[in-house]
């Protein structure tokens, strides 16, 4: 394998393509004239090098600007040649210049914040509701961030000359809330958006299109796509990457190389399972609006695999029924997971601030994955139970865009 540096085809530029051949072929075009079909996994820690005055030089360049360094690579925390790959294949499926890997959704977050206080801008404005962990962090303060909470349409009124960041998660995690991603990134005037996109994956939505600056993903999620790796990324410009790196140098936060790779290999097939379990999971959201045991269901404009439904009875005997659908947290594998986020995923997010945000006590959030329809409906029919009171009060609900400004 060729290691003389960490970008995994520095001198490859092809031609624009569709998105299903960017997920196929990115962060992997130089392989053929390597000899390889399969990208390779380099597990080493550590790299030889018999010029110490040019590695000081390198490590240098990497203090000052963050950019990868040329030559070989140095160190892992540095980085990884198998990990680059992904982040090349990542920022060519979200249209930005850059991608940091980082070893979860959340040390990813924590890197952005960190960036942003490092030069004194540790205000956030963000829109609720957020996964509840990332409504934790930034709640909590345990960066040293203080957080001002308001809808689409009060950022800009939010804004401070120390605000370093204004968050959305679009849709939003559990209640599939969307807001207009360009109207808000005009209202963000310039500071940084950074649109959590982890649920819409760029097979939906390509943020950076409508003006946001920063894209962050629970790459655990749909990236992988088959529950077995942990990980977060960033897609960016490159002049923030490279901020990123040296957070990510400092604090270790680094990805492993074996996940770099099952990451680069869900991406091949990211189109078409999110398609897939999309079309399945529109025909359960219409089985749930007309069903009498089901109060309110949310599903998104932009479509997905994702689904959130009120029930009338005890959302907790829903979980304990189900058995071809995993309860699980976690979301975007091949197969069905649901769970019931005020007990779990959200249970950290005050209850106030929780219900307010919508995450209602009878809310449940379904990933449907890639069985068929009819087994999925069957397990959520028999668990569902047999109808109860406020028959026929059923509604679909398609969470409203922000207003442009």
């Amino acid at each position: 394998m060729d290691t003389t540096s960490t970008r995994a085809h520095d001198d490859i530029r092809p031609a624009p393509r569709a998105l299903a051949t960017e997920a196929v072929h990115a962060g992997r075009d130089d392989l053929a004239r390597q000899g390889l079909h399969a990208p390779p996994i380099d597990l080493s820690t550590t790299y030889p090098s018999y010029d110490s005055r040019g590695e000081a030089a390198r490590i240098d360049a990497f203090a000052t600007t963050g950019a990868e360094p040329d030559g070989p690579p140095v160190y892992g925390r540095l980085g990884n040649p198998t990990v680059a790959r992904f982040e090349t294949a990542l920022a060519r499926l979200e249209g930005t210049e850059a991608a940091v890997a980082f070893a979860s959704g959340m040390a990813a977050l924590s890197a952005v914040l960190l960036v942003r206080g490092s030069v004194g801008l540790r205000h956030v404005v963000a829109v609720r509701p957020l996964y509840g962990c990332s409504d934790h962090l930034l709640t909590a303060g345990l960066l040293g961030s203080e957080v001002t909470w308001t809808d689409p349409a009060g950022v800009a009124d939010a804004l401070r000359p120390d605000t370093g960041l204004v968050l959305v998660e679009s849709p939003a995690n559990p209640t599939l809330a969307e807001v207009d991603l360009r109207a808000l990134a005009h209202a963000c005037g310039s500071v940084p958006l950074l649109v959590d996109n982890t649920f819409a994956t760029p097979v939906l939505q390509r943020p950076a299109e409508h003006g946001a600056r920063l894209i962050l993903h629970s790459a655990t999620k749909y990236l992988g796509g088959h529950g077995d790796v942990l990980a977060g990324v960033v897609a960016c410009d490159e002049e923030f990457a490279g901020r990123l790196r040296q957070v990510r140098f400092a604090t270790g936060g680094v990805l492993h190389p074996l996940a770099g790779y099952l990451l680069l290999r869900g991406l091949s097939t990211l189109p078409v399972r999110v398609r897939a379990a999309s079309a399945t999971a529109a025909e359960l959201v219409r089985r749930l609006a007309a069903d009498p045991r089901v109060a309110r269901v949310h599903y998104p404009r932009t479509g997905g695999a994702m689904v959130a439904f009120e029930v009338y009875g005890d959302p907790h005997e829903v979980i304990g029924a189900v058995r071809l659908i995993t309860p699980a947290v976690s979301l975007g594998s091949v197969d069905s997971l649901i769970q019931h986020p005020a007990s779990i995923s959200h249970r950290i997010v005050d209850a106030d601030d929780r219900r307010g945000a919508g995450v209602s006590d009878r809310l449940l959030r379904m990933s449907v994955g890639l069985e068929d329809v009819e087994d999925l409906w069957s397990d959520l029919d028999r668990s569902l139970g047999r109808p109860g009171r406020g028959a026929g009060n059923c509604a679909t609900s398609h969470a409203e865009p922000a207003p442009a400004h």
